[in-house]
């Protein structure tokens, strides 16, 4: 069995890159020679020689702006000093980054970006992660050379449940406008008003919470200062943990295992999983579970609910049956469809997110098993995204009887709680998962990658279908069609031959004749301005639009790209955390959702009408409104 790879949708940011014919240019940066494609700007010719160029509003995932000019260098036989990120070379030219003039200019404009910054660093998030204070170090700045605000000009906005935003500290670098725009195309932000009155703000000078926040937190991860951090609810968690009447435990996702090394000086991709386990003990939590395992419930949930959408829509010729199915475990862009394409909300499937489902087993079945009363039962979420805050006090995710989960924690807020307890996490010894549920499948690590959930999907797809072993269509069950940087994509999965209908799903569907000979069609899509691409052209009756299944995750690269995550980010950061979960994936026994024995124990014991049966129905799945009307 092959796929095809089908028409795909580039990332919607640009930046100035030289076509493939540009001609090749002669230049000299501080004395080097090098020769680079026409077009090329001097901040990538230095990068190309290691010649290092200081910068702060640009960004490798984002457009050109050239508005802080911290990055200013000397060309011969311009008058003026240039800014290196914005001007593409078309000439023979000579460069030079160093000189008495370029320093002194780049010393004065971090001077007059401080004299607008109010802030202790002290007691600042961004404290020692903050490129505004990390230039101030490099050139020198010793005292405020042009004063600095003794009183703050802006109240703190803190109506978002995931976001906190502070312009007080903001440097007018523009990166949050432009993630918010380019990346997720959603444009909540913008610079209003000029000159010494500009600021950013939103629609209306809104409160965040008022205006049409995914809630994805991309605006944080490219914030060079602290004027965007998430809303830290470490306080309340130590309260929880610290009360001897509670029974606080917390299931972790995929990538935070896989980022939060950085957070202690470790390279990105650097897995933590086990070592995790064991802090997360010693911080004093009663119980560390592992999201995983959800992960693989949404493949069975999602999948089963995939196939009676086709079953209805190829044998019973049922006309409402909304196709392509769209992922719906992804909350910014569950809130992106609410709010951006409420008419199409019934494509997405109705499954819960592994996060929710947890929450909602934990108080259920974990308590009975147990002997918890729920009610005194705290679940926390470490998670990549700082729209899990917002989801887990959604109003309708209390199918348990209670508030599912109650704190969703993001990477950076753990490693904080972490050091804050003297634990030095690269160097504790390793610990397993605890019962009853115990190690999860590799279909679920590979969640926190685009791509990972239609992968996951299909493993079990494929061998549910044909009765076959996936291993026999792709090598090691690696089905490479639908991984990629690309920000969409779409395959095609042939279904020449079919086995017998699996006992798990058999009183849904008799058999799967219906399926053969057909074409299963599939779409991957990451960061919500390319799902605003692909959603126009289904819109349209484009390719996308004959697509059975798509994957849509809000963050560039996935979750590994999460508003929650480690900061810096870049696509070689993301990069190296993927290689690092499907190297995790690869190392597991189980790399299959459908064979992970807890799953199956759960639909024995718990779940005992099966996939999208009513049980599952009331603990796993909800239905989304249009709009974000649930927005707090």
């Amino acid at each position: 069995m092959n796929t095809k790879p089908m028409q795909t949708h580039p990332h919607r940011h640009t930046a100035i890159v030289p076509g493939p014919d540009a001609a090749m240019i002669d230049l000299t940066i501080d004395g080097i020679e090098l020769r680079v494609p026409e077009g090329t700007t001097i901040l990538d010719a230095a990068r190309q020689v290691g010649v290092r160029i200081p910068t702060l509003c640009h960004h490798d995932d984002l457009c050109t702006a050239g508005v802080c000019r911290v990055c200013v260098v000397e060309v011969e036989g311009m008058r003026n000093l240039q800014a290196s990120c914005a001007t593409p070379i078309t000439r023979s030219i000579e460069v030079k980054t160093n000189t008495r003039t370029v320093r002194n200019a780049r010393r004065h404009i971090i001077d007059l970006l401080l004299a607008e910054h109010y802030g202790d660093c002290n007691t600042c998030k961004r404290n020692n992660n903050c490129e505004l204070q990390d230039l101030a170090t490099e050139y020198g700045v010793d005292f405020y050379r042009f004063g600095h605000p003794t009183e703050p000009k802006y109240v703190i906005d803190r109506s978002s449940p995931s976001i906190v935003r502070d312009m007080n500290k903001c440097v007018l670098c523009r990166r949050c406008v432009r993630a918010c725009e380019e990346l997720q195309g959603v444009g909540c932000l913008t610079v209003a008003s000029r000159s010494s009155r500009a600021h950013v703000a939103t629609f209306a000078n809104k409160p965040l919470a008022n205006v049409v926040c995914i809630n994805c937190g991309q605006c944080i991860n490219h914030c060079p200062t602290g004027a965007l951090t998430e809303v830290d609810q470490t306080d309340e968690v130590w309260a929880m943990i610290d009360d001897p009447t509670k029974h606080v435990v917390i299931q972790t996702a995929p990538s935070p295992r896989a980022g939060i090394g950085e957070c202690f000086d470790l390279e990105p991709g650097t897995p933590m999983t086990y070592q995790l386990n064991t802090a997360l003990k010693r911080v004093g939590f009663d119980a560390v579970f592992d999201t995983n395992h959800t992960a693989d419930l949404t493949i069975i949930e999602e999948g089963t609910e995939l196939i009676l959408r086709l079953y209805k829509a190829l044998v019973e010729k049922d006309e409402s049956v909304k196709l392509p199915q769209f992922t719906s475990c992804s909350p910014g862009w569950v809130k992106y469809m609410e709010n951006f394409y409420a008419g199409m909300i019934d494509h997405l499937s109705s499954a819960k997110s592994p996060q929710q489902m947890f929450g909602s087993l934990l108080k259920t079945y974990y308590a009975e098993k147990r002997g918890v009363d729920p009610a005194e039962m705290v679940v926390v979420a470490l998670m990549p995204c700082t729209a899990k805050k917002y989801e887990c006090n959604r109003p309708e995710m209390t199918s348990s009887g209670f508030k599912d989960v109650d704190y969703g924690l993001t990477t950076r807020e753990l490693a904080r709680m972490i050091k804050e307890t003297g634990i030095d996490l690269p160097n504790v010894p390793e610990a397993p998962f605890d019962d009853p549920f115990g190690e999860a499948s590799g279909a679920g690590v590979i969640f926190g990658a685009t791509g990972g959930v239609m992968e996951a999907a299909l493993r079990s797809v494929i061998e549910m279908v044909t009765g076959h072993q996936v291993e026999d269509f792709y090598d090691h069950a690696n089905i490479l069609p639908v991984r990629g940087i690309e920000g969409a994509r779409m395959a095609e999965i042939p279904i020449t031959e079919v086995g017998p209908v699996p006992d798990l799903i058999k009183h849904l569907v008799p058999d799967w004749e219906w399926l053969k000979g057909a074409t299963l069609k599939v779409g991957v899509v990451h960061g919500t301005a390319n799902a605003q691409l692909v959603m126009e052209d289904i819109k349209a009756g484009g390719p996308f639009s004959e697509c059975h299944f798509i994957e849509f995750m809000a963050c560039p690269g996935g979750c590994l790209g999460g508003g929650g995550q480690p900061i810096p980010t870049s696509p070689e950061i993301r990069a190296q955390r993927a290689k690092a979960i499907y190297q995790i994936d690869e190392s597991c026994a189980v790399r299959k959702s459908h064979e992970n024995p807890v799953i199956l124990q759960l639909y024995e014991e718990f779940l005992t009408d099966g996939p999208c049966g009513h049980i599952s129905h009331h603990h796993l799945h909800t239905h989304y409104t249009p709009r974000g009307k649930f927005i707090r």
